[in-house]
């Protein structure tokens, strides 16, 4: 038992602390959450008419849904940790890297739109939009699959990609991307909204 649960540290810390032996560069987790809940969030204070549709619960599950593809990496953790084979296409980078699971929440959505359930339709719109931009990040700055991304997955299994740090040797930049989001998102949040009268 012992053993069986070192291993299964061991693959929590290799898959989400280091990133694996050899660190990818891609996105991190953090700007997933991050640009998903501040796009959504700034689309709530300066563009939509319908603010009773955007509550703080929107912009939490905008962050939610932005991390949402990245469940792959959980089944193969759970694969390598359990000895079973996960199918390629629950890999990473697969089918929860395409549009076509993000177009999946577009359903109940447009069901609860149509009955007049528009609050809990938005929160599947806003799934759907932060599903598309995580994939849209791993297109072009790196992630998911090396081959790319599958843009017409199920028609086809063919990858994109433009993976722009690799190309620009700046293996850096995911952590650096990060702490400069949070810190303009935060002036942002003090000018809109003076977050220093809540501390």
């Amino acid at each position: 038992m012992e053993e069986w649960f070192l291993n299964v540290i061991d693959q929590f810390l290799e898959t989400f602390i280091f990133h694996g032996p050899k660190k990818k560069n891609m996105p991190l987790a953090v700007t997933h959450i991050l640009l998903s809940v501040i796009i959504v969030d700034l689309y709530r204070d300066y563009i939509t008419k319908h603010k009773r549709f955007f509550s703080l619960h929107t912009v939490f599950l905008a962050g939610f849904f932005g991390i949402l593809p990245d469940i792959d990496i959980v089944f193969n953790m759970l694969g390598r940790i359990f000895d079973f084979t996960v199918p390629v296409v629950l890999g990473h980078g697969g089918i929860t890297h395409t549009p076509f699971f993000a177009g999946l929440f577009l359903i109940p959505g447009y069901i609860l739109w149509k009955k007049k359930r528009h609050k809990q339709a938005v929160y599947f719109f806003v799934g759907c939009f932060a599903i598309l931009f995580h994939i849209m990040l791993d297109y072009f700055i790196g992630g998911g699959q090396y081959e790319g991304i599958m843009w017409l997955f199920p028609f086809t299994v063919q990858s994109w990609k433009l993976h722009l740090i690799t190309y620009m040797n700046m293996p850096n930049i995911p952590e650096a991307l990060d702490a400069l989001i949070l810190l303009a998102w935060l002036w942002h949040e003090e000018v809109k909204h003076k977050i220093t009268d809540f501390i």
